[in-house]
């Protein structure tokens, strides 16, 4: 069976480069990409620049999507904004984890488990979405405390993991450093993915574990991929090893 799965920042719906809230163009491109989950970073809640949309339910119910966990990280003066996964199959051990540096901007990982139908049987996919700090130091610690998690410090190595989202790391360098040397790998080279206009810094990423395989990974860069939001969405297609 192949799984796609896409993360997508989608930057509250508002496009990176007309700054207008247009929520139907980041419906066409994941309608366009079919994914089985997505990741979604930026994702607001009753906003009032966002027209006070539930942008969650509202991308669930326009695509489709049966099952969703959403978290609340940053409190605005009205609403919020988070991180959202969508997805095809069940979701269960749905938990927020708290990774804020003090000083800096909230930021949570939203963790899961997805039941995936794979042939006969049903796989448990682990699953953690997160949106990284500004700072390189903020970035490490961030990350290495995603990795203390019971659902990930818990796991087997053949236990099937993705980690993806929103990096923030320019270079690359923060995968190699801390995901890699605990048995994680990139799906996919470093593929470009901001300022979606014209992109030029790989910001986005797909690391995994266990018996899954890249089938194939790509930024997507339809036209309207390249207006609907500052990133565009990164695509990892997996398959399963036997």
């Amino acid at each position: 069976m192949h799984l796609r799965l896409v993360t997508y920042n989608i930057h509250k719906g508002i496009g990176g480069r007309d700054r207008r809230y247009r929520p139907e163009r980041i419906i066409e491109t994941l309608a366009h990409l079919q994914a089985d989950i997505v990741f979604l970073q930026e994702v607001d809640e009753d906003v009032p620049r966002s027209r006070h949309d539930m942008q969650a339910e509202l991308l669930a119910a326009e695509l489709g999507f049966s099952h969703l966990a959403f978290q609340r990280n940053v409190t605005l003066k009205k609403g919020w904004y988070g991180n959202a996964i969508l997805s095809r199959f069940p979701l269960t051990n749905i938990e927020s984890y708290d990774l804020t540096v003090r000083f800096k901007k909230r930021r949570q990982a939203l963790l899961a488990r997805c039941k995936v139908p794979v042939g006969e049987h049903t796989r448990s996919l682990l699953m953690a979405n997160l949106h990284l700090g500004l700072a390189g130091p903020e970035r490490v610690f961030q990350l290495r405390k995603l990795l203390e998690h019971h659902l990930l410090a818990d796991a087997q190595r053949h236990t099937p993991i993705v980690v993806g989202g929103d990096f923030n790391d320019l270079w690359g360098s923060l995968g190699r450093r801390v995901l890699e040397p605990t048995g994680f790998q990139l799906a996919g080279g470093m593929m470009r993915t901001f300022p979606a206009i014209l992109p030029i810094r790989p910001l986005d990423r797909v690391y995994f574990r266990g018996p899954l395989k890249v089938h194939h990974s790509f930024a997507c860069r339809t036209a309207v991929a390249h207006q609907a939001s500052d990133h565009l969405p990164l695509v990892a297609e997996f398959v399963w090893k036997d």
